[in-house]
């Protein structure tokens, strides 16, 4: 393995192969670190919005283009809640892609983009301000520039101390099932305590079997798996006595919010590194994609000769925080309306079934735009 790269990205999700793909395209010597393996099943509610579908069309090859070619339209939302179900269209409709098939193709296109792959291979330090040393179960790597797309509960994202305070823990669930006939709509369904997203989805070489994704945010003291988390609203307990389980059952968390981050000593943060976003949007792949993209574009010049790592950082974050940030202040003022009392809630409900217009703004306000490039 050579030792020196343009780039280290640490992490091969959608964040980071989209770093990966986009810089190499443009020459730069890249090497992905991979903690896990590809192809496995990961908690995520599998919605892809149709804001990002362009920029994932980018980054795929010839030989996984099949994946949007068969990919399920979610045209349509329901929201359940309070005894109430409130609809709304999805226009462009949105695509349910497995993260067991997105995962597995965008590291395929990142070795046929010339990326250096590697996983099972753990990053134990960074240190440096550019040139940069990057220390793994591998050995040790230099490179001018550093990606951190190791999610939320890697050791280089150390939380910062919260004076004694212990905040509440949400963990993610996630599950395949069958169902027959699901229908062509993301489903919320929220409780107290949690809520759960169950949409159809596909997996490549099973497109004849109807299958959902139940995918959940769960607070611990509420439910710890699937099953008991599915007891906890009584129309999702009705439609899955009629499922049959299709995958094992993954969990993860805990599960943080807390303000982004996009840097951190000249290291660019992407994806769940960089901010973890309400799952309900269901904007999350997207906001992955889109911040790998805006980094691989802050960085350019810097592989170019043109500029160093800390105005890269500079412009990365300012752009992510014009472009991204909106976002996460969207969901996190919906996180705080689904905490009002219950008959608060009601009053919001009704109004939001009388005006379809302000449904439509509210879910418009959660989608990521698509990128504008950098001034």
């Amino acid at each position: 393995m050579n030792s020196a790269y343009d780039l280290i990205v640490v992490g091969g999700g959608p964040a980071g192969t989209a770093t990966a793909i986009l810089c190499a395209r443009q020459g730069a010597r890249v090497l992905i670190l991979e903690r896990s393996h590809f192809p496995r099943h990961k908690v995520c509610g599998e919605f892809v919005s149709a804001e990002s579908l362009g920029l994932l069309s980018e980054l795929l090859n010839s030989k996984n283009a099949h994946l949007l070619r068969d990919a399920l339209l979610i045209p349509h939302a329901r929201v359940f809640l309070d005894g109430h179900v409130l609809e709304a269209p999805i226009k462009p409709a949105a695509f349910s892609i497995a993260r067991f098939d997105l995962d597995a193709a965008l590291w395929s296109a990142a070795e046929h983009a010339g990326v250096e792959v590697r996983d099972h291979v753990t990053v134990k330090s960074i240190t440096g301000a550019g040139p940069f040393t990057v220390s793994s179960s591998l050995g040790e790597h230099l490179a001018r520039a550093i990606v951190n797309a190791s999610g939320r509960w890697s050791n280089l994202n150390a939380e910062p101390a919260r004076n004694g305070k212990s905040p509440t823990k949400w963990i993610g669930l996630k599950a395949h099932f069958a169902e027959a006939a699901p229908p062509a709509s993301v489903d919320l369904y929220f409780f107290d305590g949690g809520y759960c997203g169950v949409q159809p989805v596909s997996l490549t070489g099973r497109a004849d079997e109807p299958r959902i994704n139940a995918c959940a945010m769960v607070r611990a003291d509420v439910a710890t798996t699937v099953p008991g988390m599915l007891s906890l609203h009584p129309a999702l307990q009705e439609r899955a006595l009629r499922w049959q389980p299709l995958s094992d059952p993954v969990s993860v968390g805990p599960l943080l919010f807390r303000k982004p981050q996009p840097e951190s000593h000249g290291v660019l943060r992407v994806g769940d590194a960089a901010a973890f976003v309400d799952p309900f949007v269901g904007d999350g792949i997207s906001l992955a994609l889109s911040s790998g993209a805006l980094a691989a574009e802050c960085l350019s010049p810097v592989f170019a000769g043109n500029t160093d790592i800390r105005e890269a950082a500079r412009l990365y974050t300012t752009e992510y925080h014009r472009q991204l940030t909106p976002v996460f202040q969207t969901s996190s003022r919906i996180r705080h309306l689904l905490r009002l009392p219950r008959a608060l809630r009601l009053l919001i409900l009704l109004v939001l079934e009388n005006t379809p217009a302000t449904t439509r703004h509210l879910v418009n306000s959660t989608r990521t735009q698509p990128l504008v490039r950098c001034a």
